[in-house]
């Protein structure tokens, strides 16, 4: 069953179409992956669900939903959370603050009860720090919850990221070249974290340039090149189909 649907989607920058008629659907349970060469438009695809940018033409549906000019705080809280290519965290915060600022968007809790802090207010906020710290601990960060994020390592900050988007209890999450800045032993230990996301019922749609994460953890693709789509289908499909080859990979001589 689909749960993401974008639709003939079009984005322009003055002169420039960065998305030009884009379509392909993503089901429940999907590790779905969006890729193509540098400026392709993979995250402006990305900002379009998202709401960080507004469509030109065509539409974005979630859970029969449409999206389109849709704020992006009102889209998280409608089940979509994401990372950024380009890590945002809170940088002189503790790990656990910022998962739990992923977590207050589900807090019905307001200013005014957070000074008094009347019962209702202290066992909603006795709840998310205790799911902030499960995140935490999911993606094996439970050791860090105090320490600053701009004392993480890299890798660590981007797991930070990921656990913060979780807190959100999203239904689809979306990742941003996930594994950017991640040696192989912190790339192979996301593989199994992305595969557990899965298995919390958790649709992933990510963009990756590191092709051994696609093609492991990857169950469908979609392949796009100067803002149009240009193949789909399954990892062993895309390695294969000469377009992407030609697009993409270089040659059919060249290994991924």
């Amino acid at each position: 069953m689909s749960l993401l649907k974008l639709d003939q989607l079009i984005k322009d920058f003055g002169g420039l179409r960065a998305v030009d008629q884009v379509s392909f659907e993503v089901e429940k349970g999907d590790i779905f992956g969006l890729i193509g060469p540098n400026g392709a438009g993979k995250t402006t695809v990305f900002n379009l669900i998202t709401g960080n940018y507004v469509p030109d033409g065509g539409k974005v549906i979630f859970d029969n939903n449409l999206l389109n000019g849709m704020a992006p705080n009102k889209i998280v809280v409608g089940g979509i959370a994401r990372t950024f290519q380009t890590i945002r965290l809170f940088k002189t915060l503790s790990a656990l603050e910022n998962v739990l600022a992923g977590a207050h968007c589900r807090m019905k809790s307001g200013s005014i009860a957070a000074m008094l802090k009347p019962p209702f207010q202290k066992k909603e906020e006795k709840k998310a720090l205790e799911l902030a710290l499960s995140e935490l601990d999911f993606v094996g960060l439970s050791g860090e919850a105090e320490s600053r994020a701009d004392g993480l390592s890299y890798g660590n900050q981007r797991l930070l990221e990921i656990a913060r988007a979780l807190a959100t209890q999203p239904r689809l999450l979306i990742l941003d070249e996930p594994a950017g800045g991640m040696n192989e032993q912190e790339t192979d230990a996301l593989i199994k974290t992305i595969s557990k996301i899965k298995a919390r019922g958790i649709t992933v749609l990510l963009i990756e340039h590191d092709m051994s994460l696609v093609m492991q953890a990857c169950e469908k693709l979609v392949v796009i090149e100067y803002g149009r789509k240009i193949a789909q289908g399954t990892p062993d499909e895309i390695k294969v189909n000469k377009k992407v080859i030609e697009a993409y990979l270089g040659s059919d001589e060249e290994e991924i």
